[in-house]
């Protein structure tokens, strides 16, 4: 644990696409930045959750995987040599003096900054595991909450449980690789969107997918932490044993702020309440971006907070260099280090 001081002009609390692009907007207007987040590696949810899946509305990308999304914003922030702290959670903030705050994290680890980002999207998440007895025998080995790579599956029996997108889009996606995809659920209406419902229909029309319903999950059948089947039933008892060699629960996060819930900044429905001018809330010299923030007729969409990110890059400026006069210049004329 060190108690050892580190100082910087920015520290950011996520490493998330918001995150990340707020690095590049304060490294452009020379202000440097240190970086945590909980996970070990950065990316946020795309890098955890849904890294192959495709994203369809940034801007000059037609479509564009998340992994791929989180490559091209490291490669953006990189020439501006963040320092990130990563599988660590920030647990407190504090002010420090002349303005500044301390920012300190459960590896202990202690910054000084003259402004916090905090760009924590949804906070801290976990699945929803289903209540299945010896659950834990199975989960990272055969029982899997997220995709991160599709060929992990090739050949695979697939059971996917859950009636939302994730379920409904990875049925699609893995159909595409696995021997065979069933598909749980309790009843025959799915939460998804309309047009990746509609594209499921087909799949098992053209018996590709295998729909199992009304039935929900029941038991796991296996050894040593390999899966051979799913035990489902019905609400009248009925049952039935999928052969399976995966499971994949989509049953949707449980997602809280963690600490950042008692750093005194205004709460509205666990997100964080800021000045849409420049994303400042409540304690000054504290900004939040991204998911985490909210305020009237918000859009909770990527593009959003890579606008808010520059925002707040530019409210901050004058805290960081009070004595010079910033002049706005598009990145066209003023360029990248190292470009």
């Amino acid at each position: 644990m060190s108690s050892a001081v580190e100082r910087t002009d920015v520290a950011i609390i996520g490493a998330g696409p918001v995150g990340l692009f707020a690095i590049f907007e304060c490294g452009m207007l020379k202000m440097r930045c240190h970086v945590v987040d909980a996970l070990d590696m950065i990316g946020g949810q795309c890098s955890a959750l849904y890294p192959e899946k495709p994203i369809y509305d940034i801007p000059a990308h037609p479509s564009i995987d998340a992994a791929d999304l989180i490559e091209r914003l490291g490669e953006q922030a990189a020439p501006f040599d963040p320092v990130f702290h990563l599988g660590q959670q920030v647990t407190a903030l504090t002010p420090a003096e002349g303005g500044r705050w301390l920012v300190e994290t459960s590896a202990g680890r202690r910054i000084d900054a003259r402004a916090v980002i905090v760009a924590a999207g949804v906070g801290a998440f976990g699945p929803n595991r289903p209540p299945l007895d010896g659950l834990e025998r199975y989960e990272g080995r055969s029982v899997h909450y997220l995709v991160r790579r599709r060929q992990d599956f090739a050949g695979k029996r697939v059971v996917i449980a859950g009636g939302g997108d994730s379920a409904v889009d990875w049925a699609i996606s893995l159909a595409e690789v696995a021997s065979r995809i069933m598909v749980v659920h309790r009843r025959p209406k799915f939460r998804a969107a309309p047009e990746s419902v509609s594209r499921m229909d087909q799949l098992v029309r053209d018996g590709r997918i295998e729909m199992v319903v009304p039935y929900q999950l029941s038991g796991l059948e296996g050894r040593d932490g390999d899966l051979t089947g799913v035990r489902v039933a019905t609400l009248e008892g009925e049952e039935r044993v999928l052969e399976a060699d995966v499971l994949l629960p989509f049953f949707g996060l449980s997602m809280n702020l963690g600490p950042i819930a008692e750093w005194g900044l205004g709460l509205d429905r666990s997100h964080i309440v800021v000045d849409p001018s420049t994303c400042a809330t409540s304690a000054p010299g504290v900004f939040a971006v991204g998911d985490v923030a909210t305020y009237p007729r918000k859009l909770k969409l990527i593009l959003t907070g890579f606008a808010e990110a520059a925002q707040a890059a530019h409210a901050i400026h004058p805290l960081v260099h009070p004595d010079e006069v910033l002049h706005f210049e598009y990145s066209t004329t003023k360029g990248v280090p190292g470009a």
